[in-house]
């Protein structure tokens, strides 16, 4: 298993795209708004949220693997 150490903002962030994927697709779903509503709002957060994640996975991607020893000192 690969670990890489995150901070707190990377998290964060991770988790925001996260959440904005989700209600975008939430939406696209959903019955409460009008179908054009519906689907300008569910659009433009699958967007937001698929587009953010790029960046966010090559950061992570990035990171350099921790050895053995700072994995340790970690927990």
């Amino acid at each position: 298993m690969n670990e890489k150490k995150l901070s707190l903002p990377e998290i964060a962030l991770i988790a925001g795209t996260r959440v904005a994927l989700g209600a975008g697709v939430g939406l696209l779903m959903s019955g409460r708004l009008n179908r054009d509503q519906r689907r300008a709002a569910g659009l433009a957060l699958v967007i937001v949220g698929g587009l953010s994640t790029i960046p966010l996975a090559m950061t992570v991607i990035s990171k350099q693997r921790l050895s053995r020893e700072e994995l340790q000192e970690a927990a």
